[in-house]
């Protein structure tokens, strides 16, 4: 083989372990971490405002460019009865309304990218689409989000405001009927992954 074929294959030898090693660093997964993360439903009912923390998520993210705020992926699980609020008799109503013995998580999975907005600073404003599921009932609902990407760790930011019935969850009751939750609620996260 002459020197300069073994150079060739050297070479070419080399570009594609440049050219694997960089796409390995520019598809990135990030998984959520739980006890960084937090994830709030806020609701209304006849009685009193109130809130329910979800105490057990986890999830995926990934990045075609961090850089560019490219995410390919995006899946987020929540235990349905890890929804606490600190009342047991409230978490009862909530996990019968959610059906909790047979439909185990709410699920969220990215379905498509409408816009990315680099706000600078490794923050970036996403647009986007995905199939929330609760209650065994999916729809595709829009999901407005803020991303800042810090080294290894990458926290997304927003909120959501939909009613129960859309996902055909009767809003909870207790007391008989005397006291109703309202239909409308605003789900509030700041979600970590590294």
């Amino acid at each position: 083989m002459s020197k300069f074929r073994k150079l060739g294959v050297k070479m070419l030898g080399l570009a594609v372990i440049l050219f694997v090693g960089l796409g390995q660093v520019q598809a990135q997964e990030y998984n959520l971490v739980n006890k960084e993360s937090s994830l709030k439903v806020y609701g209304t009912s006849s009685l009193h405002d109130w809130h329910i923390d979800a105490e057990n998520q986890s999830g995926k993210i990934n990045f075609s460019s961090t850089e560019a705020g490219t995410i390919d992926q995006l899946s987020l699980n929540i235990v349905t009865e890890s929804l606490k609020s600190g009342k047991s008799g409230m978490d009862k109503n909530t996990y019968k309304a959610l059906n909790s013995s047979k439909h185990k998580s709410i699920t969220f999975k990215l379905t498509k990218v409408n816009t990315v907005t680099d706000k600078g600073s490794g923050v970036f404003e996403v647009k986007a689409q995905g199939d929330l599921t609760i209650a065994g009932t999916t729809n595709n609902v829009p999901m407005n989000f803020k991303v800042t990407i810090n080294g290894s760790k990458i926290t997304l930011d927003g909120e959501k405001t939909f009613k129960m019935t859309d996902f055909k969850v009767d809003p909870p009751t207790a007391m008989f009927g005397t006291i109703t939750t309202g239909d409308e609620v605003t789900v509030k996260y700041s979600t970590i992954f590294k």
